[in-house]
């Protein structure tokens, strides 16, 4: 079994810098557009692209100036290590090696939303992997994604195409709402389907470490390759940590500009209004599921759906919260689904969400 890649010297921390604008390209799913988003990502520069998780801002990640500007256009912590997108087995090889137990995986779940933590090759930056010995890899099932891969014919270090820390983007306007004039182009394909993140996960070790729930579950993974134990952060962490061991474990992350206030159940949101109202004068929001009710009051509704349907929740559970926000509301109360399937991912999103600046 090939040995990981010894950690090497801490990157240097660097103070964000602000980007220069630039115009970005609008660009569709045509067969012309896409050579010309493939063309832009060889030449060094940075395009948004759908998956069926978020959109994903892309560089080569075999470049590190590439890479870099990813880091710059998101105001982006280099402590916080990126995903690589790959299309194809050849594509894996250049910037991962994969044991049987990962062999497992990817033939069950790729392409899909699932990102494994692997030991990475010399190919493969310390900016990418915040100077750790793994890199995280996944093969997405977009098809407009698979498409830029193959024209590109190069990995793609693509995080979520947001600035760090905020909302993560489902739709291309969402992309714009964030990077407009600081990325080269995107690719509009319409919303994304599965709407949060990809699972990570750490197949390197027994049990296997699920650092980021998503869609693809513990329950799915354990009859694949044997038992998951859900990552545990340390009890307290340094505001700017040397690195962090994984993409999607950071401390406040998928964060509206308003206040956000997470409930149990329907009875806890009424009782939740009820104070919130009494404390404040600002303009409320609520993501409100489907058969909840509210007091007749004067509130900022996102009709969400069902709580007992937690794929439907996810897949606006990002543009709620950027509806909300663009009305002006200073709080967000959000109901949280069951701790099960992808409710998991959610209530982690919504946590992460919710901590204090």
């Amino acid at each position: 079994m090939t040995q990981p890649i010894p950690m090497s010297q801490p990157i240097p921390q660097r103070t964000p810098q602000r980007t220069p604008e630039r115009t970005t390209a609008r660009l569709t799913s045509s067969p012309q557009d896409i050579a010309r988003a493939a063309e832009i990502l060889r030449l060094g520069g940075t395009v948004a692209f759908p998956t069926e998780t978020v959109y994903g801002l892309g560089a080569n990640a075999l470049d590190a100036s590439a890479v870099e500007r990813i880091f710059q256009a998101k105001d982006r912590p280099h402590w916080d290590p990126l995903i690589v997108h790959v299309s194809n087995r050849a594509m894996l090889d250049e910037v991962a090696t994969v044991s049987a137990k990962a062999e497992r995986l990817l033939e069950a779940f790729w392409p899909g939303p699932l990102t494994l933590l692997l030991p990475r090759t010399k190919k493969i930056s310390d900016a990418v992997t915040a100077g750790r010995p793994l890199v995280g890899v996944r093969m997405p099932a977009h098809p407009l994604a698979h498409a830029l891969l193959e024209a590109a014919g190069v990995p793609l270090a693509a995080p979520s195409a947001n600035r760090f820390g905020r909302i993560s983007p489902t739709t291309a306007a969402h992309v714009l709402e964030d990077l407009n004039h600081r990325i080269d182009a995107i690719l509009d394909g319409g919303a994304t389907t599965v709407g949060v993140e990809s699972t990570v996960l750490d197949p390197n070790q027994t049990p296997m470490i699920l650092y980021r729930p998503g869609a693809i579950t513990a329950a799915m993974l354990q009859p694949i390759a044997g038992p998951v134990t859900l990552y545990q952060p340390p009890q307290q962490t340094p505001s700017e940590p040397q690195s962090l061991p994984s993409p999607g474990v950071g401390i406040r992350h998928y964060a509206p500009r308003a206040q956000l206030i997470l409930v149990d159940s329907e009875s806890d949101l009424q009782s939740q209004l009820v104070a919130t109202q009494a404390t404040a004068n600002n303009l409320i929001g609520v993501m409100l599921p489907q058969g909840w009710a509210i007091p007749n009051t004067s509130l900022e509704v996102f009709p969400w759906n069902s709580i007992e349907d937690p794929t439907a929740l996810a897949q606006t559970l990002f543009a709620g919260l950027r509806d909300l926000d663009a009305r002006g509301v200073a709080i967000i109360l959000c109901p949280m689904p069951k701790p099960e399937g992808l409710g998991l991912a959610i209530r982690d999103r919504l946590k992460k969400a919710a901590k204090s600046k």
